[in-house]
């Protein structure tokens, strides 16, 4: 109690929140939770086949989608930090509905990183830099108007971003801004790839 002040009885709908943002991020994973406190316990199972691309979809579940099925890509990036080779493993899902507001969660191995950090800084320069060429190359944008800016491209987005990485460093101990240089270029990288791919095989988009 000299610690946890604010109480040190366990809450089973925090719990449960984190557990079932856990089988979002891990699809496949099952997890089944049960509080014993109740005289007549019921287990709780979580489950997502789809993983990340439900959990998009449950963020939007209130709001009207603009398109049905959220843009997802993941890839897996070699990567040199301090001259070892690391392994960088990005997933991305987004979906746009018809609101103003962006919210992007982020983690880092599973972690939620509330403050963001390097993962969207590449995420949000490539996904700006992506829709700008594409706007410039389609002709939706002349060459006399001014490109689009950040702000612009994630009104009414909904994106998790999810990176895992060996050793990822944080800010502070509550780890909620990520760090790590080396995995800047490597979402941005994925991040451009991936949306351009998405407008040359969805042109309706």
């Amino acid at each position: 109690a000299e610690i946890f002040r604010d109480t040190t009885v366990f809450q089973s709908g925090r719990i449960s929140q984190r557990l079932r943002e856990l089988a979002f991020l891990n699809s496949g994973l099952e997890i089944v939770f049960t509080d014993e406190r109740p005289a007549e316990p019921k287990p709780e199972r979580y489950f997502y086949k789809d993983g990340v691309e439900e959990f998009v979809k449950q963020l939007n579940k209130s709001k009207e989608a603009i398109h049905p099925k959220p843009i997802s890509f993941r890839k897996e990036s070699k990567q040199q930090n301090d001259d070892k080779e690391i392994e960088v493993h990005v997933e991305v899902v987004l979906q746009y509905n018809d609101s103003y507001n962006e919210q992007v969660l982020c983690f880092a191995n599973n972690i939620p990183n509330a403050d963001g950090g390097t993962h969207l800084s590449g995420f949000r320069g490539a996904l700006t830099r992506a829709i700008n060429n594409y706007a410039r190359s389609e002709k939706l944008l002349k060459d006399k108007d001014p490109a689009l800016t950040g702000e612009d491209v994630r009104e009414g987005i909904v994106c998790v971003l999810s990176v895992k990485l060996p050793n990822p460093r944080f800010s502070s101990q509550t780890k909620e801004k990520l760090v790590s240089n080396e995995v800047e270029p490597v979402v941005a990288s994925i991040t451009y790839e991936g949306v351009m791919k998405t407008f040359e095989e969805n042109p309706q988009l």
